[in-house]
């Protein structure tokens, strides 16, 4: 039997998701280790392999087979548009994905202007905007903290994920729109999911069950 190999979104995504397969009975206790330097991780028995990876780099690893399943938020999988089979949600890191302002450009966006979109998520911003809203945007592209670009007037709204709203409430913002809502999601690779069909239909079956 060959290994099937799992790819997990570093920090509280693969905590998380290490504690939903424990309930069905799938360990790996090297990956409790946090002094481990290793980054194949084995569960000999179930013929089980583990490695963790930045979030946004696990769609690509399972498009291209180097791992079967992986684990990894929405916003990422919309994001990165790898070709890979969405198989479960599994409900945790539960936020939304919103339209965000002031409320004085809440108009801008009922009234179709053209107007400057920051984000840290170009491709669901640009089909948001374009496909949904048939809105025509300029979109710029940002790495850290979003809420800013409104503040200082590069960008009438932003587009990011909104756990609580606590951070938009105090810089003055607002949520405007909901574009879409996000939580941890399985992915499996197209080939795995014809060659190894027995294997993960029943550790899906296995996993709905603690849903």
């Amino acid at each position: 039997m060959r290994y099937l190999t799992f790819a997990l979104g570093k920090g509280r995504l693969a905590e998380q998701t290490l504690k939903l397969f424990e309930k069905i009975g799938i360990t790996c206790e090297e990956m409790k280790d946090k002094g481990s330097r290793k980054l194949i991780f084995v569960n000999e028995p179930l013929k089980l392999k583990f490695f963790l990876a930045k979030g946004p780099d696990i769609p690509t690893y399972v498009e291209y087979g180097a791992a079967d399943i992986g684990v990894a938020g929405k916003d990422t999988i919309l994001e990165e548009g790898r070709k890979v089979h969405e198989v479960l949600d599994l409900g945790y890191g539960s936020c939304k994905m919103c339209v965000c302002g002031k409320e004085e450009s809440r108009p801008l966006l009922r009234h179709h202007e053209l107007i400057r979109v920051a984000t840290k998520y170009p491709n669901i911003t640009k089909d948001y905007f374009y496909n949904t809203k048939h809105q025509t945007v300029e979109i710029i592209k940002l790495n850290g903290s979003i809420e800013l670009a409104p503040i200082v007037g590069l960008a009438e709204v932003i587009v990011d994920i909104v756990e609580t709203g606590t951070t938009l409430k105090e810089n003055g913002l607002e949520v405007l729109e909901e574009v879409c809502p996000l939580s941890a999601r399985m992915i499996v690779n197209p080939v795995s999911m014809r060659m190894e069909s027995t294997r993960i239909k029943n550790l899906l079956t296995q996993l709905r069950t603690q849903i």
